[in-house]
């Protein structure tokens, strides 16, 4: 089956712990947190990247009505949803600021969403910090933090994967930049074509477009943990750190939108 943790059992009673729970299998391996993989020997690095590869392939080639999966989510075009949805989150949030880059998103991305669509299981977040190695292996053993999970388009879960390649290192979860011949890491193409083989594609058709709208659901998010910030309700480090990069995740969306010809 898929690689993710058993889980035992949902407790929905408050009066255990003080919130809801889930009891779920401990995977023995290691977290890669760093998309360059330095605690990976070079010349094994090709390996690690080709499992997470075949790993969403197999996620999306899950047969829904089989897994008992059909209703996991709503219906209707998942990139009006999803645009929608974070596009209200981002206008309906004064306390976190108004971003240029995302004013001229929200207009442009719902009218220029490709034609056609497609279903399958979609993680949500995927990436490597999100999954458990083999700690000595090239192999995934557990996929994690399946809270954005649901029936989606396959082609923006692959392409919120695969915006590592247009990140900035400064991420620790991107590869721009980076001399990857150098790092023994596969090219974005080569990525692409491998996803492609194993889900029986000839290409991806608007991979700009899917890139654009995966930058900006990543900087609604971030713009809606920056207004919690602001309102005193998520004062973390890492929450004020992370607040700090919704003006460059917009405007990261909006280059990728001018290559599709936004104006």
């Amino acid at each position: 089956g898929f690689p993710a943790p058993r889980t035992f059992g949902l407790c929905t009673d408050d009066e255990v712990i003080g919130t809801w729970f889930y009891i779920m299998d401990c995977v023995d391996g290691r977290v890669i947190w760093d998309a360059t993989f330095p605690e990976v020997a070079r010349d094994d690095r090709a390996a690690y990247f080709d499992a997470m590869n075949k790993t969403i392939a197999d996620l999306h080639m899950i047969d829904i009505d089989k897994a008992g999966l059909s209703d996991f989510g709503k219906p209707g075009n998942y990139f009006v949803r999803q645009i929608g949805r974070w596009s209200r989150q981002y206008i309906e949030d004064p306390d976190a600021g108004r971003v240029p880059s995302m004013d001229k998103l929200v207009e442009w991305l719902p009218a220029n969403i490709p034609p056609g669509d497609e279903t399958s299981i979609v993680h949500g977040d995927y990436r490597c910090d999100n999954m458990i190695f083999h700690p000595a292996e090239p192999k995934v053993l557990a996929v994690l933090d399946w809270e954005l999970s649901t029936l989606g388009h396959p082609l923006a879960d692959f392409s919120y994967h695969l915006m590592m390649y247009r990140m900035p290192p400064s991420t620790t979860t991107g590869l721009a930049g980076n001399d990857l011949q150098a790092l023994g890491l596969p090219t974005e193409a080569e990525y692409v074509a491998a996803y492609c083989a194993r889900t029986g594609r000839s290409g991806i058709d608007n991979l700009d477009f899917y890139l654009a709208y995966n930058l900006f659901r990543l900087a609604g998010i971030i713009h809606g943990i920056r207004g919690r910030v602001v309102r005193g309700t998520a004062a973390s480090a890492h929450a004020k750190k992370s607040a700090e990069g919704v003006e460059m995740l917009a405007d990261l969306a909006w280059a990728q939108a001018q290559k599709c010809g936004a104006v």
